[in-house]
């Protein structure tokens, strides 16, 4: 078949072509369009096959999950600060406890003109440049419906003048929390201790310590119990809008309240020493039964109160720069040459090694001799012949040479810690310091050879021996008992007793009780009987009799020229003066109570520490109400 022809005009000219031309041209355009609508057609149906896909895993695989955190985000939970345990005198009296904290706080949404609120504000009440330079940084780092503190510890008159004012100062609010208070503040700063933020080394992963406003134990019971006082936080859960707004409050669960802890200091008690003695003085009154520590008094001392508010560095510097030290508890953390009021440690231990009897005799012409060197007895004229009994009455230094050379260091040293003197304690007082009984392996240690002539100084407690007051008192109580009490503090965790308030708690010493009655007797003699060292702090009568010795500790040496000349301490400086200790217990023969004194730079045991410890067992008895009664005094020194 043959195909007409077909002219059509082009530009060219005229063109002309047949009907099989135009048949094969719309086959063309037809298969780019079948094959164009095939590709769209697949892109389309990949499309929704993935969304299907992505629906079907999100709505039916992970549906759950992303309910869960859609609901998340709708709710907001959030820890609330539980109230601090408090701490309690043995008769129940606060002495650290938690008091309202009235805040000043701005919501910067609240306000046109953050700088006009705060201008007003500071008219109201006073508002350093600093503090108001720390608010408008916080509002400009915060979201603006976020409270910023403005200001803490209001007084109710600061408080009740901002209400007052309430319409003046647009974005200003109360607020109301709790925070730690001393009633007794510097009395029983060292024992009670202070609280304070957090730091870094504190973070022990308890999400309770990084809610604003919480404080942590830094010295002391606080610290020791810190983890008791502080309670477990509550929490409550908020609904919240897209950028985290509360909406209101749907639940809460509330904390659970720190324990309180009992312990055994009578404040009265400790206020009262603390009246009686100056600055560069401890004293420590013990239960010689169970060692329950009853006053604990160390001076100078400081407010622990101004740790919570933030202490300034005008104060620190006063502090670090006082030579006197009130942030040291001299008591637990201040060493002394324990002098002749350890010479009953060395007498026991002469005993139990059977190195001298207690009938033996020493001649003590003032001085003992060994090699080139030569020791001075206190008594330059010396105390003649003279058994133990006689040499702890006189306090003969000659005698106790005499028998530290036949013992040897290492069974003093073995003695000592016995009694709890260079060893740790029980105290609940953190770095409370075990102190120093040197031993020949210590001294070896330090690549020094252990001389004889050191352990002949050993011998009345001069050397190298560094003890805490607590020590010395914790001697005197296991000497008095013949129990190996532990001083403590605690008497009770949330109303529960804690072990150690009964005698029989602690067990005994292991010394027979012939030598422990020498001992005792000797003691009795140098506070009772004519020639003992205290005699003149003998207790008042109903007050039954104390037992003790006397101690002074030299913190300079005298160089013989000076004894030559007559040496006078009343003439040199006081820090050149030595050291005044006294230990002692009452009744003597019913023991209830132990005491230690140290006087930095007192001059004289007998007469600056003896009275102190006089004094104190009477206030001691006074506020106990217990004077049993005891054998009487009669003019020649001896019991009746």
């Amino acid at each position: 078949m043959r195909f007409p022809r077909i002219f059509r005009r082009t530009k060219g000219g005229i063109e002309n072509f047949s009907m099989r031309g135009v048949k094969r041209e719309e086959e063309e355009r037809r298969g780019v369009f079948t094959r164009r609508a095939l590709l769209l057609g697949s892109v389309q149906l990949g499309a929704f096959g993935f969304l299907g896909y992505r629906l079907h895993k999100l709505q039916v695989e992970q549906g759950e999950r992303y309910a869960t955190l859609a609901e998340e985000n709708r709710l907001s939970a959030r820890l609330i600060s539980p109230p601090r345990g408090r701490v309690l005198d043995r008769n129940e009296r606060v002495v650290a406890g938690n008091r309202l904290n009235w805040r000043a706080l701005l919501v910067a949404e609240h306000t046109a003109d953050v700088g006009a609120t705060l201008e007003t504000f500071s008219r109201i009440v006073p508002l350093a440049e600093h503090e108001r330079a720390r608010v408008e940084r916080d509002v400009r780092r915060r979201r603006r419906f976020v409270p910023v503190i403005v200001r803490e510890f209001l007084t109710w008159e600061e408080m009740a003048r901002i209400e007052v004012n309430a319409p003046d100062l647009p974005g200003i609010l109360i607020d109301v929390g709790t925070t730690r208070i001393y009633p007794e503040a510097e009395h029983l700063a060292h024992i009670v201790g202070y609280v304070a933020p957090p730091a870094e080394r504190d973070m022990d992963g308890d999400p309770l310590l990084q809610l604003p406003g919480i404080r942590v134990g830094r010295a002391g019971i606080e610290r020791h119990h810190d983890q008791v006082l502080r309670g477990r936080a509550g929490a409550v859960q908020l609904e919240v809008n897209a950028v985290g707004r509360v909406i209101r409050e749907l639940d809460r669960r509330e904390g659970m309240p720190g324990q309180d802890i009992e312990i055994s200091v009578d404040t009265e008690l400790q206020k009262a020493l603390r009246g009686k003695i100056e600055e560069g003085t401890s004293v420590v009154v013990m239960n010689a039964r169970n060692g329950e520590v009853l006053a604990m008094a160390s001076q100078p001392s400081f407010d622990p109160n101004v740790f919570n508010s933030g202490v300034s560095s005008a104060q620190w510097r006063q502090w670090t720069a006082n030579r006197a030290t009130p942030l040291i508890n001299k008591a637990t953390n201040g060493l002394y040459a324990p002098g002749s009021t350890f010479k009953m440690v060395v007498a026991l231990a002469g005993l139990e090694a059977r190195v001298i009897t207690t009938g033996e005799r020493i001649s003590c012409p003032g001085h003992f001799d060994l090699g080139d060197s030569r020791f001075h007895c206190w008594n330059r004229n010396g105390h003649g012949a003279v058994d133990m009994r006689a040499a702890l009455k006189v306090s003969c230094d000659v005698y106790f040479y005499e028998l530290a050379k036949r013992l040897g260091i290492n069974r003093i040293a073995a003695m000592s810690r016995r009694f709890g003197l260079g060893v740790d304690l029980e105290i609940e007082l953190p770095g409370t310091r075990r102190g120093l009984v040197p031993t020949r392996e210590w001294r070896e240690a330090q690549g020094r050879s252990w001389a004889l002539g050191d352990t002949v100084v050993h011998g009345i407690g001069q050397g190298f021996y560094q003890l805490t007051p607590l020590s010395l008192c914790t001697m005197t109580a296991r000497l008095a008992t013949g129990r190996a009490v532990q001083p403590h503090l605690t008497r009770s965790i949330g109303g529960r007793p804690v072990r150690g308030s009964r005698p029989e708690d602690w067990p005994t010493m292991g010394i027979p009780d012939r030598d422990m009655r020498l001992v005792r007797d000797a003691m009795w003699a140098v506070v009772n009987e004519q020639g003992g060292t205290a005699l003149t702090s003998r207790l008042p009568g109903g007050y039954g009799m104390m037992s003790g010795k006397t101690g002074t500790t030299q913190v300079r040496r005298v160089t013989r020229e000076q004894r030559e000349r007559g040496f006078n301490v009343s003439q040199v400086p006081r820090e050149w003066r030595p050291h005044a200790l006294f230990v002692g217990y009452a009744p003597h023969d019913n023991p209830l109570y132990a005491v230690s004194v140290i006087v930095e730079h007192g001059t004289s045991g007998s007469g600056t520490a003896a009275p102190l410890a006089r004094d104190a067992l009477v206030e001691t008895f006074n506020r106990f109400r217990q004077t049993p009664p005891g054998p009487r005094v009669a003019e020649s020194g001896r019991r009746t």
